[in-house]
C-alpha cells in the first residue's frame, strides 16, 4: 500500500468512526494477524500511523 493511499483510507475511516478510528485499524490489524495475513498487517499498520498523523496536525 502506498503512502498515499494509506492517508487516504486513515482519513475515511476517521470520517466514518471519529475519535475511535484507531481503535477499529486496530480491531482490523488484529484481525488479519490472527487469519496470517501479513501483507494486511502491514497495510493496518500503515493506517494507523497515517491516523495518528492526522490526528496529530490537527491538534497542533
Amino acid at each position: 500500500m502506498r503512502k498515499s493511499d494509506a492517508h487516504e483510507y486513515a482519513w475515511q475511516l476517521m470520517q466514518s468512526f471519529g475519535e475511535k478510528a484507531e481503535v477499529e485499524a486496530s480491531r482490523r490489524e488484529r484481525e488479519a494477524q490472527t487469519a496470517g495475513r501479513a501483507d494486511e498487517v502491514e497495510n493496518w499498520e500503515r493506517i494507523r500511523a497515517a491516523i495518528r498523523e492526522h490526528r496529530g496536525a490537527h491538534e497542533s
